[in-house]
């Protein structure tokens, strides 16, 4: 009870004044020198104190200003900044605000377990766990406003596991938002998937493969979805890939699959529990992306990374 008042008032004084994070730089990502890591390029990355849980991350068109979701129900908002080489240096102007629901209020976590989250013009849609819904906030005040209900997620919520919901929504910026459960599979093993928004409305599947969990999604310019996926076991350790599926193979009614085009193991990269993906346009026009961890508010045995790679052919 103590913990939990104590964490009130730390979110709420940290949402009344922005402040900067402390970070540390991480310039080495693999202990294997030479190591392939498929088709990006670690370009750097920091260790964030005093930020926790984030499950996923979204950037607004400057490159620099970044929206985020932590999965106790609280808005991250954040800029990040770069040295003269162009690497990641620092986040700062961060302010960190409770979520509030459609009743405009700060509900328990396990109604405001806030795991994914797609920008869509002047709104801001949050898929949740727990209560699985998807609500609706604009983008403008979304940390002072009042949700209201956002679109059918289309997905059965008979199909939906408490813990394994709507992980990840995307938008392609033309009217296509996608969501992907997390762990929700149906008779065949595959995920549950839906085209909520655009053309071709309806419920597709994703191959789920090699004990792998999605955790979020973005779309890259060409139509194409990448798929962050995430693996922990105590025979393996943790780990993280990143599959690309064709722009043309998510249609409703498919089971879509596609290559790894990246991959990292915790035993011999710097990774973490990561759970939120976006792709940023760099101003020489390539695509980097960005991807942070969920350290479960679990300091002792996690961390909260974010980490940025170059992709390449961009």
């Amino acid at each position: 009870m103590i913990r939990a008042l104590t964490l009130a008032v730390l979110l709420l004084a940290s949402s009344a004044l922005a402040r900067d994070a402390e970070t540390s730089r991480i310039t080495e990502f693999s202990s294997e020198p030479g190591q392939a890591l498929g088709d990006v390029t670690f370009v750097g990355g920091l260790k964030i104190s005093g930020l926790h849980s984030l499950s996923s991350i979204r950037f607004l068109p400057d490159g620099r200003r970044f929206v985020a979701v932590a999965d106790d129900g609280q808005w991250v908002d954040g800029e990040i900044t770069r040295d003269d080489r162009g690497r990641l240096s620092g986040i700062i102007n961060v302010t960190v605000t409770p979520m509030k629901n459609a009743a405009g209020v700060h509900a328990q976590k396990s109604l405001m377990d806030a795991e994914s989250m797609a920008i869509v013009g002047d709104r801001i849609f949050v898929g949740f766990e727990g209560k699985h819904r998807i609500d609706d906030y604009p983008l403008k005040g979304h940390a002072t406003t009042d949700a209201r209900p956002g679109p059918d997620f289309l997905i059965p919520a008979s199909e939906l596991r408490a813990n394994g919901g709507l992980e990840a929504l995307a938008d392609n910026g033309k009217g296509r938002l996608v969501a992907v459960a997390e762990k929700s599979v149906d008779k065949n093993g595959n995920l549950f998937a839906a085209i909520i928004s655009g053309p071709g409305k309806g419920v597709f599947k994703v191959r789920k493969s090699d004990e792998f969990d999605v955790t979020d999604a973005a779309f890259l310019p060409d139509g194409d979805l990448l798929l962050l996926e995430r693996r922990f076991s105590l025979m393996t350790g943790i780990g993280m890939r990143i599959r690309r599926i064709e722009a043309d193979a998510i249609r409703a009614g498919a089971v879509v699959d596609g290559p790894v085009i990246m991959q990292a193991r915790g035993s011999v990269n710097r990774i973490d529990n990561m759970e939120g993906l976006d792709i940023i346009t760099m101003p020489d026009g390539s695509l980097h992306l960005i991807i942070v961890s969920d350290d479960n508010d679990n300091t002792l045995l996690q961390e909260t990374l974010m980490l940025e790679f170059a992709l390449h052919g961009t």
